[in-house]
């Protein structure tokens, strides 16, 4: 029996990823702070309605000290995702949060410490040092694929977004921390969508 050739074999799941991508589109947020400027820096997700997609824990993710300032002060990773903070200053530091998305202590260090922190529930947690007030950072936890920054022109672009109802979510780091992040109801079909999303903030210098 003479065997098929290999595009023949290969079509129907070319056919299946080609209906895939079809049902794919882009989404273009722009966030604005609340005098109606963009708003760079600024956390967009993108969330299905009455659904889950699928994520994986990020790798390589650190949060470095160095002249006693966080860096970066705004780190965005997935649910699951282990964080390690190096310290490259010549200073102990003691990092902490007290956040309900993380509760840590990485008690007076220098170097890195052996065990990472693993951030395994959605969320915002504020980082601190216990030695350096003035010290500040925001881990942003996301249980959604479909997360990005804003550019200096407060645009984020979100490609491959699955045909379906989702919730378009922004924050910032000037936002209160009270303060609830607002959410715009987005359908996405077969073609691009555009949104806009305001913010009870100005922008505080976050990088």
């Amino acid at each position: 029996m003479s065997s098929l050739p290999w595009k023949a074999l290969l079509a129907p799941f070319a056919a299946l990823a080609f209906a895939l991508s079809a049902q794919a589109a882009g989404v273009t947020a722009t966030v604005t702070d609340k005098t109606g400027r963009p708003l760079p820096g600024a956390v967009v997700t993108l969330e299905p309605v009455g659904a889950r997609l699928p994520v994986k824990p990020m790798a390589g993710i650190e949060i470095s000290q160095k002249d006693k300032k966080f860096m970066p002060d705004v780190t965005i990773v997935t649910v699951g995702t282990p964080v390690t903070f190096p310290n490259r200053d010549t200073v102990r530091h003691h990092v902490y949060s007290f956040s309900p998305a993380k509760t840590f202590e990485l008690k007076l260090y220098a170097g890195t410490p052996s065990t990472p922190v693993v951030f395994d529930k959605a969320g915002i947690a504020v980082i601190g040092c216990n030695i350096h007030d003035r010290m500040t950072a925001w881990v942003v936890v996301v249980d959604t694929p479909f997360h990005a920054r804003s550019a200096s022109n407060g645009s984020v672009r979100l490609d491959g977004v699955p045909a379906g109802s989702y919730r378009l979510r922004a924050w910032h780091a000037a936002l209160a921390t009270d303060a609830a992040p607002p959410s715009v109801a987005i359908t996405v079909g077969a073609t691009d969508v555009d949104a806009a999303i305001r913010l009870d903030a100005v922008d505080g210098g976050a990088s």
